[in-house]
């Protein structure tokens, strides 16, 4: 399974989607328009061990709606994520039984060189 899910209009998942150049193979899924599919989370919380790892913190909403002040669990996380997808850390890429979450300097370049492994 090949699959990207980012967001359409961040600059961030344009420049990573830009410099990774994953190719026809890759479903890739703008999570505004389509969402996120209770499946799909499920997969994704699989294969990174936990819907916390799938969150951001760092989602305007997370603060406006007082969720910083919360203790918030693993159902929390999941709820958030599956009810607005500026929750869901992006870009989330899915190859095979990997995942690469989020757009840290470290998470894209192990994306890239998995990318580059798959190719050879």
């Amino acid at each position: 399974m090949k699959k990207i899910f980012y967001l359409g209009n961040c600059g961030t998942c344009q420049r990573i989607l830009e410099e990774l150049q994953p190719g026809p193979a890759f479903e890739m899924r703008e999570i505004k328009s389509l969402g996120i599919q209770p499946d799909e989370i499920e997969e994704m919380k699989t294969r990174a061990g936990s819907y916390e790892a799938l969150f951001s913190r760092r989602a305007m909403k997370y603060r406006s709606m007082g969720l910083n002040n919360m203790t918030l669990g693993e159902d929390d996380y999941r709820r958030y994520i599956l009810e607005e997808y500026t929750f869901l850390k992006r870009p989330v890429i899915i190859l095979d039984d990997q995942i690469f979450v989020g757009s840290t300097k470290k998470v894209v370049e192990a994306a890239k060189n998995a990318l580059q492994a798959e190719a050879v």
